[in-house]
């Protein structure tokens, strides 16, 4: 066997030099595709590691602090199992009349959710947060107005017959067929497809990570 020169590369030498290039290991706690295909739109190599936390809000617990919560919660519980890594959580709500719209639990309360959001404004609340290998946390929420166009109930019918809001809270999805039913929005709109963008951007710099469009890599010092 031929001994092998210390200049000599094989694929553990490529994939360790790769992932140093790529900046640290970036895991996200959430099997939400959506929010997948934003980190994979900035080019970000990541690992899919689902959170399962309890998602009941607290007594008295605003919209706002729920979001917030339930983005850390999630992200904390995985970050225990992947110490090196950036642990990303997120979770989105949709509020109406101060009362949260979670996930429909079948076709007729999706229709419901639907008509009740007919022709007027919502908020969508999305919580984010990062944990650094460290263990520090920078955590937010990002409030999103959302203005639907006045439309019946065979219409929200006809958009629940496709399946796409069943899994969704409120009952749509603004990236897809549900952009039918948007007027117009007043905010971030990846945050209403679940991951605010600029505001996860700003928690990585904060934990010291900066974006420069080829993955994530030490910041600066000012």
């Amino acid at each position: 066997m031929t001994p092998r020169s210390p200049h000599d590369t094989g694929p553990d030498d490529v994939g360790a030099r790769t992932r140093d290039l790529e900046g640290p290991r970036v895991v996200l706690a959430s099997a939400s595709p959506r929010r997948r295909e934003l980190l994979e739109m900035l080019r970000l190599s990541i690992d899919i590691r689902p959170a399962h936390v309890d998602e009941s809000a607290r007594d008295g617990e605003a919209p706002e602090a729920l979001a917030e919560r339930l983005a850390r919660d999630k992200a904390t519980a995985v970050a225990r199992d992947a110490a090196d890594a950036l642990v990303i959580g997120s979770d989105t709500i949709v509020v109406v009349d101060d009362e949260v719209l979670g996930k429909p639990t079948g076709e007729t309360d999706a229709v419901a959710m639907l008509l009740r959001l007919s022709g007027r404004s919502h908020r969508v609340l999305t919580g984010i947060a990062v944990v650094a290998p460290d263990g520090r946390v920078e955590s937010s929420t990002v409030d999103v107005e959302v203005v639907f166009r006045a439309f019946d109930e065979d219409l929200a019918a006809a958009y629940v017959a496709t399946g796409e809001p069943l899994d969704k809270a409120g009952a749509y999805g603004i990236q897809g067929l549900g952009s039918a039913l948007v007027e117009r929005i007043d905010g971030d709109f990846f945050a209403v497809m679940g991951l605010p963008i600029h505001r996860l951007l700003a928690h990585l710099e904060a934990l010291g990570w900066c974006y420069r469009f080829h993955g994530l890599s030490p910041c600066e010092p000012s």
